[in-house]
């Protein structure tokens, strides 16, 4: 993770897209509840997931490459840790990330230091519910 502390209210406050890899149809999942609760909070949310589904309103692709390069600046990924490489490569191949945001329990160093060579604002382990919650 390279985003200190202090400076995630206003990575929060300058990002008002997020798009969630891997936004889940189970409304029990965190990958579903939590892009739920920032969308009431005022972000506009749009979601990764490779099966199609229209669970909780949300504009869901099943890639990152079909959604507009404008949208991807702001990326909160849902997947297991193992998993990350495969994201960062992807994500970098497509280009235009700004903020790579691994929630709560997921992390992989090595990947992260790629994100992070390539100029890409990276916090890990991080739920955007508990930081919504502490800054705003």
């Amino acid at each position: 993770m390279n985003v200190p502390d202090s400076e995630i209210k206003t990575l929060l406050e300058s990002y008002k897209t997020i798009t969630v890899y891997g936004l889940s149809n189970d409304k029990t999942k965190p990958s579903h509840y939590v892009p739920v609760f920032m969308r009431d909070k005022g972000w506009r949310i749009i979601g990764t997931y490779p099966k199609e589904h229209d669970v909780g309103g949300f504009s869901i692709f099943k890639n990152l490459v079909e959604i507009p390069k404008e949208d991807r600046k702001f990326i909160d990924v849902f997947r297991s840790s193992d998993k990350i490489p495969e994201v960062v490569d992807e994500i970098l191949k497509l280009g235009g990330t700004e903020v790579l945001w691994l929630q709560l329990g997921i992390s992989h160093p090595e990947a992260e230091k790629k994100a992070e060579q390539a100029g890409i604002k990276v916090v890990s382990n991080r739920c955007l519910i508990i930081e919504y919650n502490q800054y705003f």
